[in-house]
């Protein structure tokens, strides 16, 4: 995909963002109500974010705490070590059009989903699995995540994790819980980066 159309990607949010109750406020909210159906949003507040991994953890009886730990802190990382290598300013959709126009490496919502998983997949996670998240597909607002299951879980039970939301700090919730979007798993997509990532890394040896 070409940056050109990767520019309208997530674009929708990232204009409207500024709008949006604070980092701060949400991250000290609790769920609400919106109509009849419960939605929830959270900022991580540290890379040992105790809520974020008890989340995780709580997927399933059988889920390895060392691995809920180690997703939180590695999807926690990833936003700050690639909001400082991609220079990332806020708002989000200020972001896009920099990379857009050449002026930044990195930042569209779906690098930021790719870079996750392809971090993710690197620790070899055995008691959880990672699926591709995509909403309003095909459409100027489309925005990617990553959504974190336990092993053999439904993707609607899992936990997303999203870096673009707010220009490299982690928002994380319930899947089927999130205020601003309805997501739905994309198998193939999930397939295809991994597949590209190890085609380039022997590619390179």
């Amino acid at each position: 995909m070409g940056l050109k159309m990767s520019f309208h990607r997530c674009l929708s949010w990232g204009v409207t963002i500024f709008a949006v109750v604070p980092v701060v406020v949400l991250a000290l909210s609790p769920p609400w109500e919106s109509g009849r159906r419960r939605t929830e949003l959270f900022v991580a507040r540290s890379a040992d974010d105790a809520a974020l991994r008890m989340r995780i953890a709580a997927r399933s009886p059988n889920v390895s705490p060392d691995e809920a730990r180690r997703v939180a802190y590695t999807a926690y990382m990833t936003g700050v070590e690639l909001r400082r290598e991609w220079r990332v300013v806020w708002l989000p959709g200020l972001q896009n059009v920099l990379v857009n126009i050449g002026a930044r490496k990195g930042g569209l919502c779906f690098q930021w989903a790719t870079e996750l998983l392809l971090r993710l997949d690197a620790l070899k996670l055995q008691t959880l699995e990672l699926h591709w998240a995509e909403s309003f597909v095909n459409t100027n607002g489309e925005h990617n995540a990553i959504v974190v299951t336990a092993r053999g879980q439904p993707f609607e039970q899992g936990v997303l994790l999203d870096n673009w939301r707010y220009s490299g700090h982690l928002v994380w919730t319930q899947v089927t819980m999130d205020p601003e979007y309805h997501w739905t798993e994309n198998k193939s997509e999930l397939a295809r980066r991994l597949g590209r990532a190890k085609e380039e890394l022997r590619s390179k040896n």
